[in-house]
C-alpha cells in the first residue's frame, strides 16, 4: 500500500519520532510505514492520520 506519510510529516515539521509518539507507536513502525513495508491496521491508520491532521484517504493510497 502506498502512502504519503513522509510528505505530510515533513510538511508539518515533524520527525519520525514525533509522529511515532503522537500515534502511540515506535519510530521503527513509522519507518516501515513510510517505506511501504507495513500495512497498518485501521486503528493505526486513523491514529497516524489524526497525528498528521489529515484524512486517512489523503494519506493512504490504494494504488
Amino acid at each position: 500500500m502506498k502512502n504519503r506519510i513522509k510528505e505530510y510529516r515533513v510538511e508539518t515539521g515533524m520527525t519520525q519520532e514525533d509522529l511515532a509518539k503522537k500515534a502511540g507507536v515506535r519510530r521503527e513502525t513509522i519507518v516501515f510505514l513510510e517505506q511501504g513495508k507495513y500495512n497498518p491496521s485501521l486503528v493505526l491508520a486513523n491514529d497516524v492520520a489524526k497525528a498528521l491532521k489529515a484524512k486517512i484517504d489523503d494519506i493512504f493510497l490504494l494504488n
